[in-house]
């Protein structure tokens, strides 16, 4: 906000426009009632009570909070990330917007080196536009350098362990995109890998992981900082032997990754997750494959045929958990209506803490100088309104 703007006599510049909402979430606090000041692209102010001036526009009996952002998802609306086509990405990127997604990190699936680099390269002109109105913030490269015992849904014919050269490649291709990759650092490689990228500035994340509890604070003290989907695609916690989950859990330095549908974890399990960690180092993500937004029916992930039925994605061979078809909107709700989190909670592990994660400090709060990106929630707690850079979403 520029001090040289005109202002009004209640101190907010000339032209502003001020929503009020039954309660507006802003800087950790629940505002009831509340009011958002937006000049252009930003919020410039936020209250509780009455407006210093009339309202532009009164939205009712919602509440007002911060742009979901999903660290990690694969597509939506029958389109899948790893098409490349601006087409797809502005289909999948629309379909989260209208769940609240106004910032993403478009995650691949593994393939073999020379494939992946290509869809990478397809990615990187897309990433910082708005297809689709929702932001997409970079790549996230979930694979291929995952365990086999610990695959899930991923092609086992494409992983293989993180060579110096094959990262670099990829890294390269990204031209400085790609902002998160998963690896499994029990693997030939694995230690070094995490180093090669905590050096070049991306996030390490462990995960699809059979490592003991001694090789996964290895990954940590190596500059790894996120769990990816935390328990899922993991060696289970042993008394004995409590292996990456307990390792990563206990670390400070670690973002935790819960995708809170109800299928992945019992919502006892992310009460029990964000008591030790805190929301701080908490944050939700969807994992989304292309069946989300479409129906039950047939799909491909990866170049693996998956059937979703009651809107739980499985591998047609085998049966395992492919990605799921939640939306942050449910995530949000079901933080609060199952997992028991207070509204100002919810916000931090859908909006604060992964914008923290990004580096990103224009975004993840609706307060004075970040990006006017706002969701209206009615009181169930479901999406009326979208509002990205200080636009409503048609």
């Amino acid at each position: 906000m520029s001090a040289g703007l005109p202002r009004t006599p209640a101190g907010l510049p000339a032209e502003a426009r001020v929503l009020t909402a039954a309660a507006v979430v802003s800087e950790g606090a629940v505002l009831r009632p509340g009011w958002l000041a937006v000049v252009g692209t930003q919020v410039v102010a936020a209250g509780r009570g009455e407006p210093p001036h009339p309202a532009d526009e009164e939205l009712g009996d919602v509440t007002l909070v911060p742009g979901f952002i999903d660290l990690h998802v694969h597509g939506g609306a029958g389109a899948a990330f790893t098409d490349g086509a601006a087409d797809a990405v502005r289909r999948a990127a629309e379909e989260h917007l209208r769940h609240g997604t106004t910032t993403l990190l478009a995650s691949l699936v593994s393939a073999e080196v020379p494939e992946l680099e290509r869809q990478v390269r397809a990615l990187t002109p897309l990433v910082g536009s708005e297809p689709g109105r929702a932001t997409v913030a970079g790549q996230h490269l979930e694979g291929p350098f995952l365990s086999d015992a610990r695959r899930g849904a991923h092609d086992p014919h494409v992983l293989c362990p993180p060579d110096r050269s094959s990262l670099t490649r990829l890294l390269d291709a990204g031209e400085g995109t790609v902002r998160m990759v998963t690896v499994a650092p029990e693997l030939p490689g694995g230690i070094p890998a995490v180093e090669l990228l905590a050096a070049r500035g991306v996030l390490a994340a462990v995960g699809h992981t059979d490592a003991s509890y001694d090789v996964t604070r290895a990954a940590v003290d190596a500059g790894a900082r996120v769990a990816t989907h935390l328990f899922n695609a993991m060696r289970p916690v042993h008394h004995r032997e409590p292996g990456p989950v307990t390792a990563l859990l206990e670390d400070d330095r670690v973002l935790v990754e819960l995708i809170n549908d109800g299928v992945h974890l019992h919502p006892a399990i992310a009460r029990d997750v964000l008591r030790v960690a805190g929301t701080g180092r908490v944050t939700l993500v969807t994992d989304a494959m292309a069946a989300t937004g479409v129906g039950d029916g047939e799909y491909v992930l990866g170049g693996l045929p998956v059937h979703v039925e009651e809107g739980v994605a499985r591998l047609v061979d085998g049966g395992s958990i492919a990605g799921s078809t939640l939306t942050m909107d449910v995530a949000f709700r079901r933080a609060v209506q199952v997992v028991g989190l207070s509204l100002e909670d919810a916000v931090a592990v859908t909006s604060t803490t992964p914008a923290a994660a990004l580096g990103r400090d224009d975004l993840g709060d609706l307060a004075p100088g970040r990006r006017a990106d706002v969701v209206a929630l009615s009181p169930e707690l479901a999406v009326a309104r979208v509002m990205t850079g200080g636009r409503w979403v048609p």
